[in-house]
């Protein structure tokens, strides 16, 4: 129960910032790298700037997208768990409620 708990409160919350906070960044690396191509005299050189940080950056956000994403699939599979043990649960208290009748 904890574990969802921090799931919910925390780890799911900070990824989604961190996804935020990726597009801000991607969007800044975007301008940055526009700029410094249209200011540069050596085009080529920064061509190959841009690759680096379109790489960095890209990998950087599939990072935080596999961790946002194993987190929802553990609250998933921990989700999951709880419901299969409720309805036991459930099963039990019928079964026992059509042994009395």
């Amino acid at each position: 129960m904890a574990e969802l708990q921090m799931l919910l409160e925390e780890d799911i919350p900070a990824g989604r910032r961190a996804l935020l906070d990726s597009f801000t960044n991607l969007e800044r690396v975007a301008e940055y790298c526009e700029s410094n191509y249209v200011q540069s005299a050596d085009k080529e050189r920064a061509l190959e700037e841009t690759k680096c940080y379109t790489t960095q950056s890209l990998a950087s956000v599939a990072y935080y997208i596999n961790t946002l994403a194993n987190n929802m699939l553990q609250m998933l599979d921990i989700q999951a768990s709880q419901l299969r043990r409720m309805e036991s649960s459930v099963n039990h208290i019928s079964q026992v409620k059509n042994q009395r009748h």
